[in-house]
């Protein structure tokens, strides 16, 4: 399946630039957004139907990001000098907290990442699919890649 995102490297490129006004009016940095891209798979919908083909996005793997996705947020504004410039969670629990916040066992849950967060992220990445399809019919090459997408 990844032959005819490579055959589309270009188109992304440039549905990418035109997509950074639109990221950075978004909730998200930069480098969240390439996390959240890195986590996603595109691919599409109804292929053999050329009236309701579409590209969509596979979100299936962002929730598993989703934690480091707050790690680079928390990396980041310690970067901004938060003040006292220690731990802002007030816990000094260390590696067995991290273990059981891993496993899902951690305490209060208010650390982690939201579902809302994680429906921003499917949102925009749903978006930026749209955006992706519309450009290749733009260019004229949405036939070519639904149906290199089918074989």
């Amino acid at each position: 399946m990844s032959e005819w995102t490579d055959a589309i490297v270009g188109e992304r490129m440039t549905v990418d630039n035109q997509f950074n006004e639109r990221v950075a009016a978004s909730r998200f940095s930069s480098q969240e957004w390439g996390l959240i891209m890195t986590a996603t798979e595109f691919e599409i919908e109804n292929a053999d139907d050329a009236e309701a083909a579409r590209v969509v996005a596979d979100t299936s793997s962002l929730p598993a990001i989703m934690p480091e996705l707050e790690n680079l947020r928390s990396q980041m504004a310690g970067m901004g000098g938060a003040p006292g410039g220690g731990d802002a969670s007030g816990s000094s629990g260390g590696v067995v907290d991290s273990i059981k916040g891993a496993l899902g066992l951690g305490g209060g849950g208010g650390g982690g990442p939201s579902d809302e967060e994680l429906e921003a992220a499917e949102r925009l990445v749903q978006e930026y699919a749209g955006e992706l399809q519309a450009h290749l019919e733009e260019v004229g090459k949405w036939d070519q890649v639904r149906v290199a997408y089918q074989e």
